[in-house]
């Protein structure tokens, strides 16, 4: 029996039971993957203050994410076809993050529909991601549905109007519909418990695409409705448009740059998330965690500012707070639960951030996560500080402390 103590070692049992263009197109960025690396390894760079004679009693991690309590500042992110790396995946996860109390975002990419996932949750309230199409009667549709489906925030993703070159997919033949080339067939073949499961389903393509689009009614036609789909011409306008229509709690995910931040403040949004979509678009942007303090700097007193991109574990979480995020998202941690285990992998995966995040705060003398801030740090890389501060006109509002 598999000893699991960290997201590592859910990966390496995702890397095993899922077949390989499905598990790739989780665990992969664009071009060189720099960014994706990068993600990852600047947390590394962040130390933590240990404190010690400090009354660590009666810690809480509870906070909120635009207005609705979480049991830690995590949601988890939209992640595309996340029904092909275990059958029925986006409903296996929605309950996880339910039964555990964080936010579950469902992507507009998904396999299980929007309505697959409100009926398995009882009608309960989930998070929904966009994606702008050059279809905009589609979109209307997208978003009416979920507001039906009693979704409690739209998370309009603003950095997809080209598709940036992944070249393991390309390799891997992962397409729409994903290319069934005999090394894919063979690979799929090593994978009984994933085949079992797939063959249990009947969700097996985008569910909130297919049969929701005039001339798409199967994997067939998707594939070239698909491709001329994301639009290159997305605006703000278009985005103060999208905030009109839904009328509920809007997120901006995919804000990398502090004049990007701020127009993201003009919009009326409540949330942005600073993020570079895993790495897996602009190869050679900054990590998300090196983009967060000038961001924070800029725009934090105004709207609420999260983050996603190279999460791992919950000493990450807990550093991402520190520089000034209230709330954080996992993609691929979860995902990897998921491949290894099912739902019980992403409960497993909640529950290892949730213990590192506690132990880890508890640690640096605090017991409350409302009140850690970055005197919990020995030190933030003075680059990191400086970023875009020749184009910032420094605003007159007291700022968050970002270095102790």
């Amino acid at each position: 029996m598999t000893v699991v103590t960290c997201v590592e070692d859910l990966r390496l049992l995702a890397k095993k039971r899922v077949p390989r263009m499905f598990y790739e197109y989780a665990d992969s960025g664009s071009w060189t993957e720099s960014t994706y690396r990068a993600n990852e390894s600047d947390f590394g760079k962040l130390l933590l203050r240990q404190r010690v004679a400090v009354n660590m009693e009666n810690r809480s991690t509870r906070t909120t994410m635009v207005g609705q309590e979480v049991a830690m500042p995590v949601a988890l992110a939209p992640v595309g076809l996340t029904g092909m790396q275990h059958a029925d995946g986006e409903i296996l996860a929605a309950r996880a993050a339910r039964r555990f109390g964080v936010p579950f975002t469902l992507s507009t990419m998904s396999i299980c529909s929007i309505e697959d996932v409100s009926t398995a949750l009882g009608g309960d309230p989930f998070w929904f991601q966009l994606y702008v199409m050059k279809d905009r009667h589609f979109i209307e549709g997208l978003i009416d549905r979920a507001k039906s489906a009693a979704c409690s925030a739209l998370v309009l993703t603003l950095d997809l109007q080209i598709i940036g070159q992944r070249h393991k997919d390309l390799r891997n033949g992962l397409s729409a519909p994903p290319r069934l080339t005999l090394p894919n067939i063979l690979n799929m073949a090593t994978k009984p418990r994933w085949g079992l499961g797939m063959l249990g389903t009947p969700r097996r393509h985008f569910g909130n695409i297919v049969g929701h689009v005039k001339g798409v009614a199967d994997m067939g036609s998707l594939s070239e409705w698909t491709s001329r789909q994301f639009d290159p011409a997305l605006s703000w306008r278009d985005v103060e448009w999208i905030k009109d229509r839904w009328g509920g709690k809007l997120v901006l995910k995919g804000i990398q740059d502090v004049e990007d931040a701020r127009l993201a403040v003009d919009s009326g949004a409540d949330a942005l998330i600073v993020s570079n979509h895993g790495g897996r678009q602009l190869d050679g942007a900054q990590s998300s965690i090196s983009a967060l303090p000038a961001i924070v700097e800029a725009v934090g007193q105004r709207i609420e500012v999260h983050m996603d991109g190279g999460i791992r574990s919950g000493q990450d979480v807990l550093k991402a707070v520190a520089l000034g995020a209230r709330g954080t998202y996992i993609g691929r941690p979860y995902v990897y639960g998921l491949g290894a285990m099912g739902e019980q992998g992403v409960t497993k995966c909640l529950e290892m951030i949730h213990k590192e995040l506690d132990v880890t705060m508890a640690l640096c003398g605090h017991t409350r996560i409302d009140q850690v801030d970055s005197r919990i740090l020995l030190d933030v890389p003075q680059e990191w500080l400086a970023r875009s501060r020749p184009r910032l006109e420094v605003l007159s509002a007291e700022k968050p402390a970002l270095a102790a």
